[in-house]
């Protein structure tokens, strides 16, 4: 089972977000050295939880400072874009870092309303095209042929090369699963967005209609599961009151930066909220790392996944990487 790594550069109170886009390029140097497949980069917007609302330019960056892990999105929020343009950015990636592109693209608008209509005004009604736009990029980034009737079957995403990006499908719904299916292409499923909840589903369905193609001969799935591992119990524990309390605020729909462990032991949970914290925190990912890999391991066995994408968050950045460390001893030491 290979293990790869989630990045959406959380921003922590107190601290410039600014700051945490350097900490990714610092964590993926780490990451490689570790032994991680793949380091990918989430695409989010107007958020003050996360700072990556670019992850083409940071993947460059990475790519280019790195010489083995593969780098990637996760996802291109593709209805905000021209299928050519992302076609095109992901070539010159490419040529960045010949054979270690992925080109994750997801249907969601990682933003509120407001702010996906400041992206594109244009927009409207792309999300029912997104398959289509995923057949053209595929087309474009891998340098194959699009239909004869297609307007733009004669247009080309420069620059050419030997190798193209890997196209990726990731969701956390079924609609997802059954894109990816039909094209024959990679699938991940967020895990960690809905705690589990339509995994199994999911991937039964990607499976059940996989179509081989060019790329794929057989289904290849992956999760990505939020996790946390530490030296000790008590480091873990720490560490995770900031998680229990965003958990808390985004039942609430509030997506805020992380905030420091005191200041979350200082949070005023309603009885309520910290019952319903206890229970996820017994679910969650977090402890010593024999134990998170045990039941990352047994997770893996439950859902057949060929892939653990893991993602981590933590309120010092040294916590942060410190448990990818772990995690990488135990689990491909």
């Amino acid at each position: 089972m290979r293990l790869s790594v989630l990045d959406q550069s959380p921003n922590r109170s107190g601290v410039s977000p600014d700051a945490t886009i350097r900490e990714s390029l610092e964590l993926a140097r780490a990451c490689e050295a570790y032994g991680y497949h793949r380091y990918w980069l989430s695409e989010h917007h107007g958020s003050e939880a996360v700072a990556g609302s670019a992850p083409e330019i940071l993947m460059a960056a990475i790519a280019a400072t790195t010489a083995r892990i593969r780098v990637g999105s996760a996802g291109i929020m593709l209805p905000h874009y021209s299928a050519f343009k992302v076609a095109e950015q992901f070539r010159v990636l490419e040529a960045i870092a010949p054979g270690r592109i992925d080109m994750g693209v997801g249907r969601a608008p990682g933003t509120d309303g407001r702010t996906a209509m400041a992206l594109n005004p244009s927009a409207g009604g792309m999300a029912e095209n997104f398959p289509a736009q995923v057949r053209d990029l595929y087309a474009w980034a891998s340098g194959g042929p699009l239909p004869e009737s297609h307007p733009f079957r004669t247009v080309r995403a420069e620059p050419s090369g030997p190798y193209a990006p890997e196209l990726w499908i990731l969701g956390s719904s079924n609609y997802g699963a059954q894109l990816a299916a039909h094209f024959g292409l990679p699938y991940c499923f967020a895990y960690f967005f809905s705690e589990g909840q339509g995994a199994q589903e999911a991937l039964d369905i990607y499976r059940e209609n996989f179509k081989p193609s060019e790329l794929l001969t057989a289904p290849h799935a992956a999760i990505t599961v939020w996790a946390f591992a530490a030296d000790t119990q008590e480091t873990a524990d720490y560490f995770y009151q900031s998680r229990a309390v965003f958990s808390v605020l985004r039942d609430q729909g509030r997506f805020t930066a992380q905030l420091s462990p005191e200041e979350a032991a200082a949070f005023p949970f309603t009885e309520e909220q910290r019952a319903r914290a206890a229970r996820r925190k017994e679910r969650a990912f977090t402890g010593t790392a024999p134990d998170v890999a045990a039941r990352l391991r047994a997770l893996a066995a439950e859902t057949g996944i060929a892939e653990l994408v893991i993602t981590t968050t933590a309120y010092d950045p040294a916590a942060r990487q410190r448990s990818y460390e772990l995690l990488a001893r135990e689990m491909m030491g």
